[in-house]
């Protein structure tokens, strides 16, 4: 990598150009390498907008960067990370990594073929509010119990969210949108998921599942973007020998992404793979897939597992 890497930006939506574009404009210790987009006129202007270049060639941006970062659907994301893990580019890649194993499998392995770094970006590992908090409560341990949900109003009367016109976010649903952000918190805190003991369905496509942990601890999460406006809220409590502890609130998007931006830079530096890298979004894939796979089964019949890795 380059003393001043580059970093180019694959998408135009919303979370680009509220997050992903600023950041990487503002960062002191990169080069913003350029934009491209699904949409050349939308790709255009988020590049004006910040001074880098607008490229019509996806593969022309890749052999401008030394590292991509993604703000693009899941499953439009995965075949293009694997393509940019193919060109040398290093991955900031966005979450869900993909909404298939297939998928979020096939970037790893090119990430691996090609010795890049990846980190994925979970807001909650990133956030300076959040990011502490749960290391702090992960060295702790201790804990039997975690309560998570995510009520968004994405998709509610009275919503003026921008992100109700993605399309992929209406059609997976809140299991696959913010679910990676709960895990995300969960898995390094009370271990890996063994089981999806429950998974059903509630009003309004919410997503309730039970989870058994790696640490013997079990939790329970309840994931919707089609919450009533005035009951969206978003929190993980866990209980255990040191009592109650609740996530703190958070906020500063742009901030967060540049966290990220430095983490993956220490990972191509130091040589070591990302805590939050492409194999653990590899993994909550696969637990996102079990859970919606045991969410659509006939009541009393339990799907197969598949959680091994």
């Amino acid at each position: 990598m380059n003393s001043t890497p580059r970093i180019g930006l694959l998408g135009t939506g919303p979370w680009a150009s509220r997050t992903h574009a600023p950041a990487l404009a503002a960062h002191p210790g990169i080069t913003f390498s350029g934009v491209w987009g699904r949409r050349p006129e939308a790709a255009a202007a988020l590049a004006a907008e910040h001074g880098t270049r607008v490229y019509d060639d996806v593969d022309a941006l890749l052999a401008a960067s030394d590292a991509v970062a993604f703000a693009l659907p899941p499953d439009v994301q995965a075949p293009l990370a694997a393509r940019a893990a193919a060109a040398g580019c290093h991955l900031l890649l966005d979450k869900p990594v993909a909404t298939s194993v297939a998928g979020a499998r096939e970037v790893v392995e090119a990430a691996e073929k090609a010795g890049v770094a990846s980190v994925v970006f979970c807001t909650l590992r990133f956030a300076a509010d959040t990011a502490p908090w749960i290391e702090e409560q992960a060295a702790l341990g201790g804990w039997y119990l975690g309560q998570a949900h995510w009520l968004g109003a994405l998709f509610s009367r009275g919503s003026s969210s921008a992100y109700a016109a993605s399309p992929w976010r209406r059609e997976r649903g809140g299991l696959w949108d913010v679910g990676p952000h709960v895990l995300s918190v969960l898995l390094p805190v009370l271990g890996d998921v063994t089981e999806v003991t429950s998974a059903v369905t509630g009003p309004g496509e919410a997503r309730h599942l039970v989870l058994r942990h790696a640490s013997g601890a079990g939790s329970t999460v309840t994931l919707s973007l089609s919450a009533p406006v005035r009951a969206s809220e978003a929190g993980i409590t866990l209980y255990g020998d040191h009592g109650r502890a609740v996530m703190p609130a958070w906020a500063d998007a742009v901030g967060s992404f540049g966290a990220a931006v430095d983490a993956l830079l220490e990972a191509v530096r130091g040589g070591r793979a990302h805590p939050c890298d492409a194999r653990f979004g590899l993994r909550l894939t696969r637990i996102l897939a079990e859970a919606e796979e045991r969410a659509g089964a006939s009541p009393g019949v339990a799907a197969e597992a598949r959680l091994a890795d």
